[in-house]
């Protein structure tokens, strides 16, 4: 008896948030566990498969990689999906309370503008890797090269991004999940309009050579190194993406003479404890 009044005396009360912030929880934890297999099965693509089917001759390829790639594919690129658009969910919550708040002090604000500038921008800056990735110049195509070009396209989608969404209502963690989920954006892009595409075609012809006996074609090699390019360019900015979302409030800081305004995230946990007697 005396333990179990002990335990009730010591134990946390927790308060579960209801109506709005228990969405906003799901939505977070939604986000979470898709990102987390999204990019396990980036890192296991890049650090994991592609030197092991390296390794394989060609009979075990074409018994592997039929049986493997299809199910971690659709995991892969599903995830990717849920990952994205549940984050921008989320983001527009925070982009429209934004809003609220400014027009509710007087001030002009356009959720519109800055959601309608976010998949411009970022589409654009998918648009530009994909036209150096199928450029006829070779060089293009070459590591060091290609990412110098990516890098340059993403630093310039954030600047504009920013530049573009400057009226003074914006808080700091609507503008760096803008520019963390705008990378999301730009690799969830990747996933479906290269990485897929090009291992539906590894797959399809690998399964020919296993069940026909037909040669892997000529551009097999170009294909598999197109979607080994963007799998390398999709793991190098997971970093700044996971940075930009998980402190969105110390991610920025203050531009021109605006000062850093953001503000803890909604629909968190509360847990409190009874004080000591």
């Amino acid at each position: 008896m005396t333990v179990s009044l002990l335990a009730l005396f010591v134990a946390p009360q927790v308060d579960f948030p209801g109506g709005e912030q228990a969405a906003l929880i799901v939505l977070r934890w939604i986000h979470l566990m898709a990102g987390t297999t999204w990019v396990g099965l980036l890192y296991f693509f890049t650090l994991v498969n592609t030197p092991f089917l390296q390794e394989l001759d060609a009979k075990q390829r074409s018994v592997v990689v039929p049986k493997l790639m299809p199910r971690a594919l659709w995991w892969f690129r599903w995830s990717s999906v849920v990952t994205v658009l549940v984050g921008i969910a989320y983001w527009n919550h925070i982009v429209a309370t934004d809003a609220r708040n400014a027009i509710a002090m007087g001030q002009t604000a356009s959720v519109g503008g800055m959601v309608g500038s976010f998949f411009v921008i970022w589409t654009l800056a998918f648009a530009i890797e994909m036209g150096v990735l199928m450029a006829p110049v070779e060089v293009l195509r070459k590591g060091p090269v290609l990412g110098i070009i990516v890098a340059i396209a993403v630093i310039a989608a954030s600047y504009v991004f920013l530049g573009l969404n400057q009226q003074g209502w914006e808080s700091n963690r609507a503008l760096a999940i803008g520019i963390g989920g705008g990378l999301g954006w730009f690799m969830m892009l990747n996933v479906w309009g290269v990485i897929w595409r090009m291992q539906k075609k590894m797959i399809r012809w690998t399964e020919e050579n296993a069940t026909q006996g037909t040669a892997m074609p000529p551009e097999a090699a170009k294909v598999a190194r197109l979607s080994l390019l963007c799998c390398g360019s999709t793991s190098g900015y997971r970093f700044p993406c996971c940075s930009s979302w998980a402190r969105p409030v110390t991610t920025l800081c203050s531009l021109g003479d605006r000062s850093c305004r953001g503000r803890a995230p909604a629909g968190l946990l509360k847990l409190s404890f009874p004080p000591c007697r």
